[in-house]
């Protein structure tokens, strides 16, 4: 395969993964976005494992695993018309989460790109310690 065919291809790709993306409809933020969202009220979500929460969060979220979200859907339901940004290291399994909560009708959950990866490197706090 010459570049020419490489590059080519992987253009496709990227627009296949793109269209894609946008035909899930999975609603996203960056990390600027959720933190004005968190400091304007909206419910914030870390989705990761206690273990992975206790060594590094964001402060002021609520840790709810991705494999408990659907069963703790009743103690969310408050939330359900207003902004919930969902995220945990990367962005991967927030994006699930995000799907989700967007099919039990909760019409304002976003999904953080970058997860807590990225939140740390834009330099926003973080801190250590269990889930209370």
């Amino acid at each position: 395969m010459t570049n020419k065919q490489w590059l080519r291809s992987a253009l496709v790709c990227v627009a296949l993964s793109a269209s894609l993306g946008a035909w899930a409809g999975v609603a996203s933020v960056d990390v600027n976005q959720g933190a004005t969202l968190q400091s304007q009220g909206a419910l914030v979500i870390d989705v990761r494992e206690p273990n992975e929460y206790a060594e590094s969060h964001a402060p002021g979220t609520t840790l709810i695993p991705l494999g408990q979200l659907e069963s703790r859907l009743p103690e969310l339901r408050a939330h359900q018309n207003q902004p919930v940004v969902l995220f945990c290291r990367s962005g991967q399994r927030s994006a699930r989460a995000q799907e989700i909560l967007a099919k039990a009708g909760f019409t304002k959950a976003v999904n953080m790109e970058g997860g807590l990866i990225a939140w740390s490197k834009a330099g926003l706090p973080v801190v250590t310690g269990e889930a209370k």
